[in-house]
């Protein structure tokens, strides 16, 4: 009987196992996670929607056994042997396997000469992390955050609903540089420092440091920041020891092709851990750290460890809540030249962006609740499609999406 092993238990990983089940694979799963917990979703970590204290599980503990999934927790995938099959866990056991994925997923990335494991100093990858975290977000804290990409801006508004003081700190000269465009940029900031956020962008951290029971941020320019909790908020890196170790290719993440193979046979990589090149966009090499893509590439990689030849198709979308704003993502904006904006009603609007060819290459929305999800939608299937919209037609909000869809 066949063995299929996957080392990581988040998001990519979870549903890869679940997903073998439901397209016939009769054969033995084992689930390796390196937390004591069951599989959870990580986007509610940040959310101020939801309790630190109960994480959102992917699927009840009697699911795995009800699917005949062999869940390991609190254990570490140590080493593979590509040539033997074999892997070897944190408390010396050894599992053969006949295929094997590997959904490591990402870690935060530390802040240059902080240790680990300190108590002031913090990131946000884990429900522990979380905990730890929503502690301090409550009125007479102030908890300063380093990085103004997704998960500091959302700690930030979440800290903020749960009566925080919060400061934001930027190196760069505004915030959520990276994908997202500068007018919904702006339009996060005004409201973040509505909502009594101190936002400072374009400057620079001479040293960070626990003192007395405080962290301490000193600035390049001299002034010194008091903090109850530091977040570091600097970027994620992929999870790929373990792959270095067995001497498989990295590139900006576990290479893998279209059909999420990396270059040891019988070996596949999925999720954040991973990059494969993106057909959509010609080919190019990308690295996606997004829910949906975990989601979608879990399920794809079960395809493929089935030996179904599944190749990535798929627009990346990303999306972010910050108090009652949403934004989504579609596509990838890198390479655009022009955009064109369409107004969706109050405090709602999605951008257009478009290549040198006039070929639509992503669209980035915002809005109160729900008000970009539908336009959002039809735009990555635009996207998908490779369509050349008309640029006007795109802006006239009284021009259907869908009717540039069907031609």
């Amino acid at each position: 009987m066949a063995h299929f092993v996957i080392l990581g238990a988040g998001e990519c990983g979870a549903r890869a196992a679940f997903a073998l089940r439901e397209k016939g694979f009769d054969g033995e799963i084992t689930l390796v996670g390196a937390e004591p917990l069951h599989p959870y979703e990580r986007p509610p970590l940040s959310k101020a929607g939801s309790d630190a204290s109960d994480p959102k599980f992917i699927a009840a503990a009697e699911k795995y056994a009800e699917s005949r999934i062999r869940l390991l927790t609190g254990l570490e995938a140590k080493e593979f042997d590509a040539a033997s099959r074999t892997v070897t866990l944190s408390d010396g056991t050894t599992l053969s396997y006949d295929r094997l994925l590997l959904a490591t997923g990402a870690a935060a990335r530390s802040f240059p000469g902080v240790p680990d494991g300190t108590t002031f100093i913090r990131s946000l990858r884990t429900h522990h992390d979380a905990t730890a975290l929503r502690e301090t977000m409550r009125p007479g804290k102030h908890i300063a955050i380093i990085g103004g990409g997704f998960i500091g801006l959302e700690l930030a508004a979440t800290a903020r609903l749960l009566g925080a003081e919060v400061t934001v700190i930027e190196g760069l000269e505004r915030v959520l540089k990276r994908g997202v465009p500068e007018e919904i940029a702006h339009l996060l900031t005004e409201r973040h420092r509505a909502e009594g956020v101190d936002i400072r962008c374009s400057v620079s951290i001479a040293a960070l440091s626990e003192e007395g029971g405080k962290a301490v941020i000193r600035l390049s320019a001299g002034e010194v920041i008091d903090a109850d909790l530091v977040l570091v908020g600097i970027g994620a890196r992929p999870n790929v020891e373990i792959a270095e170790r067995a001497g498989l290719a990295v590139e900006n993440g576990i290479a893998v092709d279209t059909h999420l193979r990396t270059s040891a046979a019988d070996v596949f990589a999925a999720g954040d851990c991973c990059s494969f090149p993106l057909p959509v966009y010609g080919g190019r090499r990308v690295r996606l750290e997004s829910w949906r893509n975990a989601q979608e590439q879990g399920t794809l990689a079960a395809a493929n460890l089935l030996g179904r030849d599944e190749a990535v198709s798929s627009v990346p979308w990303f999306w972010s809540d910050q108090y009652d704003l949403t934004l989504q993502i579609a596509g990838l904006a890198e390479g655009a030249v022009t955009h064109r904006r369409r107004d969706l009603g109050p405090g709602a609007f999605i951008l257009f962006h478009l290549d040198a060819d006039g070929r639509l290459i992503a669209a980035s929305g915002i809005g109160p609740g729900n008000a970009v999800a539908r336009d959002i939608r039809l735009a990555e299937m635009l996207i998908a499609a490779r369509a050349h919209p008309d640029p006007a037609a795109l802006a006239a909000s009284d021009i259907k999406l869908k009717s540039l869809l069907a031609a």
